[in-house]
Parts: structure tokens; C-alpha cells; sequence
């Protein structure tokens, strides 16, 4: 993609997250333009802890993308981790006077090895998969949550829900996966953080455990980043959930 189209700079990211009974935790890499930085998230669910570190710098190796691994060599953290497969949705939207692309896979499994300081963790759970690139409008203000979960009678779920980016009311990139297959459900709206209505297609109410911020300032590039790990209950298709993992996320950025 060019640096601009139609006045309006490029973007492009890719963030995976994994869920399990022990932790969670999610890595990225993104550009805006000719900057870029990495980032990552950990929540150890058993000790209650919270570990997190960007690196601001261009070509940083902290966090390392490799088709489906991933690897993560960071102050406190070291991860190697394996996604498996899963259905991926794909969408190209309008973005102000250009197009968004995005790719979403939900529900994977995701093995490998974290460690933390004085612990050495086995991961076993499943996991989300974003890459995204676009020339996205100058102001751009989204929710977003992705998770995963089993239902009262044992089928896995799996969600990808978004207000304010990549939304039309068809052809989004909203994505709701029961055993490994997506179908896309109606607009949604959020409630801050604490939850999300899908209309016929039910709704989820979020329970934080974690909360990671972090605003940044560039002048011409200003950014306001709200990301929180925790459970959920709900209805998604239908379907009423026994459990549920995943990732609530508000997003203003000036980019």
C-alpha cells in the first residue's frame, strides 16, 4: 500500500491474544506511517498480576511474527507460542475517503511456553489472530472485543465484535465462530467497557480483571488506548455461554 491515499496515511497491524485458565496475553506490532512499535500484554490470572511493555522504537524485535508463531523476548516476559487453525473472515470497508482491510481468525488453539519471573508456564487455550492495514480516516474512534468461550452444551465459541471501524451493516469485519465456523452477526453496540449488545443475536457482559492504558502524544499523530482482559457471560447466536475468555478494547486515535 502507498504511504497515502487521498490524504490519508497508512496503517497496518497485526495483535494475537491467547486465553487460558492460567493467564492471557497478547502481542502486537503496528505502523502508522513510517513509525512503527510493539507491544505486549500479560495477565497472570492465578497471582493476580499484570505484566506490560511498548517499545516505541522502529524495528524493535521484542515482539517477532513468523507466519503462525509468535515470540516475545521483553523485560519480565518471554514467550514462544503456536497458533493452530482455524476460519478466517476477511473484509474491506470504506474508511473517510479511502478503504480498510482487515483479516480476523477466532478461536484457534495456541500452544507453547511463557515465562515470568520465578515461573515457567505451559500454554494450553485458544487464541485471535489481527492483521489489518488500511488508510484509515484522519480521526478514528472504535470499540472492539474478541474472545472465546464453550456454551451450556459444549460447542466452542468464538467472537470478533467492532463499533467504529470496519462496521457497515454488511460486509463488516463482526464475526461470531461456533465450532470453528463464522457467520456475521447485525451491528452491535457497546456499553463502554462492560459489555456488548448484538441485538436478536444476543448480548455479553464483561467482567474486567486487568486494565492496561496508554496515551501518547506525537503532535500530528496523538493516540488514547484502553485495553482490558477478562470473563464473560451472554448470549452470542443463540447460544448462552458457560464461559468465556477474551478482551474488551477503546481506541481514539488521531493518526
Amino acid at each position: 500500500m502507498p504511504l497515502f491515499d487521498h490524504g490519508q496515511l497508512r496503517k497496518r497491524w497485526r495483535y494475537v491474544a491467547v486465553f487460558a485458565e492460567e493467564l492471557m496475553l497478547c502481542a502486537a506490532r503496528a505502523e502508522v506511517g513510517p513509525t512503527s512499535q510493539c507491544f505486549w500484554v500479560l495477565w497472570d490470572r492465578e497471582r493476580r498480576r499484570q505484566w506490560a511493555h511498548t517499545n516505541p522504537l522502529p524495528g524493535g524485535r521484542e515482539v517477532v511474527f513468523d507466519g503462525p508463531r509468535l515470540e516475545v523476548d521483553g523485560p519480565g516476559l518471554r514467550a514462544k507460542l503456536e497458533l493452530g487453525e482455524v476460519a478466517a473472515i476477511e473484509a474491506t470497508c470504506p474508511s473517510g475517503k479511502s478503504l480498510a482491510w482487515t483479516r480476523k481468525r477466532a478461536g484457534m488453539p495456541v500452544e507453547g511456553t511463557v515465562e515470568i519471573p520465578g515461573r515457567r508456564i505451559a500454554v494450553a487455550g485458544r487464541g485471535i489472530d489481527d492483521e489489518s492495514a488500511g488508510h484509515h480516516r484522519r480521526h478514528t474512534h472504535w470499540h472492539w472485543s474478541a474472545g472465546v468461550g464453550e456454551s451450556v452444551e459444549g460447542r466452542n465459541l468464538a467472537w470478533n465484535l467492532v463499533e467504529g471501524i470496519n462496521d457497515p451493516p454488511q460486509g463488516s469485519e463482526r464475526a461470531i465462530w461456533v465450532d470453528g465456523e463464522p457467520a456475521e452477526p447485525p451491528p452491535v453496540s457497546f456499553r463502554g467497557l462492560d459489555g456488548t449488545d448484538l441485538g436478536e443475536a444476543g448480548s455479553l457482559d464483561f467482567t474486567a480483571e486487568s486494565d492496561h492504558a496508554r496515551d501518547d502524544n506525537y503532535l500530528l499523530i496523538r493516540s488514547r488506548y484502553r485495553h482490558r482482559f477478562g470473563s464473560f457471560v451472554g448470549t452470542l447466536g443463540g447460544l448462552t455461554l458457560a464461559s468465556g475468555l477474551g478482551v474488551m478494547e477503546e481506541h481514539d486515535a488521531l493518526w
